[in-house]
Order: structure tokens, then sequence, then C-alpha cells
């Protein structure tokens, strides 16, 4: 039993549902994700070839509540992990269900792993979860897809149709509009989903299911996506061919070029500087 007197529940539905509801009801913004967030946005559409078991608990707020939350878990029952908190609590904590045998992970602010996700921005879009497109950049992120963020990809991808809004559906525009603006996410993006799309045809489990004719729906989505992606993020491509410099490399002298055209100010700026290295 907890200081204020709830109980961490065995299921984890259930304990990620009631968790939600009672940090809510103290003002603090939360939303979950990982593959938990996924079981729940898809909800009866999840197939259930893909179906596996969670032992942890993601969790999502912004920068101001950080604090707050971490007193109130720990005040539900939830053991934190005081040297991780101590040394990366601005930006993410680590809590533990003993009786449960379960972990919870708090990302605060934003979500960095192998890119950087402004997820904190998008915590009033949908409610309980992260939008679905903001889950799907969280799996496809990952430079080294396991087994396990690869069916949930699938999972919400199949669930889901890909549209241009975050109401039932993947927002492409959203994936799309950062993709443009981060080469390297745009660039782990291509990859992983050009991965998920081979590996459709594999034989061997757990690909097996996909052969159904459901999967083409997931595969459409893929391809989709992809091609809005590509379309939002081409011009830079074209730009860094132009200039036969990187795509990174290209976005700044670009962002420069915009500057000095629009300010005259920056001019004279540039120059001063530039005279002061010599």
């Amino acid at each position: 039993m907890s200081v204020n007197g709830s109980r961490i529940l065995p299921d984890v539905i259930e304990e990620s549902r009631r968790l939600s509801d009672v940090l809510e009801g103290q003002g603090i913004p939360v939303r979950l994700l990982g593959g938990l967030g996924i079981r729940l946005v898809a909800a009866a559409a999840y197939p259930p070839e893909l179906a596996r078991e969670y032992n942890d608990i993601d969790l999502v707020t912004d920068s101001r509540h950080g604090r707050q939350l971490a007193q109130s878990l720990a005040e539900q029952g939830y053991e934190p992990n005081q040297m991780f908190n101590r040394m990366h609590g601005a930006r993410r904590l680590l809590f533990y269900d003993e009786p449960n045998k379960r972990q919870l992970d708090v990302f605060v602010g934003t979500f960095e792993m192998c890119h950087t996700l402004p997820i904190a921005e998008r915590l009033d879009v949908v409610p309980l979860t992260l939008p679905a497109a903001d889950l799907l950049l969280t799996k496809l992120q990952i430079v080294r897809l396991n087994e396990k963020d690869r069916n949930d990809a699938y999972a919400l991808l199949l669930a889901l149709e890909v549209g241009t809004h975050d109401d039932g559906a993947i927002n492409a525009a959203w994936v799309a509009r950062l993709c443009a603006r981060d080469w390297g996410l745009y660039r782990t993006l291509q990859l992983n989903l050009e991965k998920l799309r081979e590996a459709t045809g594999a034989t061997r489990y757990p690909y097996t299911y996909v052969r159904c004719s459901r999967w083409s729906k997931g595969r459409a989505a893929l391809v989709g996506e992809r091609t809005r992606i590509e379309a939002s993020a081409g011009p830079i491509q074209y730009l860094a061919m132009m200039v036969g410099a990187a795509p990174e490399a290209a976005v700044r002298w670009l962002i420069l070029l915009m500057v000095l055209c629009c300010d005259p100010a920056a001019i004279a700026l540039t120059v001063a500087a530039a005279s002061l290295r010599r």
C-alpha cells in the first residue's frame, strides 16, 4: 500500500490507466508511450498474433512537472533509482515496481535515444497516450531494431491507417515535418521502413503471420509514409547534390543565405566576425 492509499495493480494495462488518471488528477500532464502505448492505441485492432507481455511502463511529461511527478510516483509505492535520477533527472527518471517486477521509465521534456524527438510538444493532442505517429517514431528512430520493436511497429501499422491527422491515424505529415528538419532521423526512418518492408517476405517466425491478406494494408502504409517523408525532405537532398555538400551542411548554408538575404544587418555582423578572425 502506498502513502496515499492507492495500490499498484498487478495487471500492467490496468495499472497504466490507473496511474495516468491519478497523475492527471494531480495536474501532472503525462502520456503513455512504448509498446504498452501502442497496445492501447491499437485497442481492438491490435493483431493477436503479435501480442506480447509488457514488463515496463513508459511515460512522458513536460520539463516543468518532472519533480512533481517523481514525488507522486514515490508516494504511490514506486521505488526510485536514486543515483540515476540524481544524474539524469532533468531528462529521464527510473522507478521500479518491486512486487510486480516491473520498471517505470519517465521521459522528461524530450525523448532522447538514437535520435531526439520533441514528444513533450504533443502531450495534448490525444488522451492517455502519445499520438500514433510519435509512438511509431520512437520505434523507427532506433538504429538497430530488435524483434520486439519491429513487431510493435508492425502492429501499429496494421491497426491504424496512415493519414494527415492524429485522430485514430498515423499522422504522416508530422513524421515528414520532423524528418525534413533532421536529416539523421530521416535517414534512419528510411532504412528501417525498407527493412520492415523487406521482412514481410520472410518465411520464418515472426513474419509468417504477415503473409495473410491483412498485411497488404500495413505494407501499403509503409510505402505511403516513406513516399511522404521523401517528398518533404527531397528539396534538401537536391540542394546537397547541387552544392556538392552533405545534407546537414546544405541546410546550414541555406539558412545562412536566407538570413543574409532577409536581414541586411546580418551582413554587417558576418563581415565584422570574419574580420575579427583575421
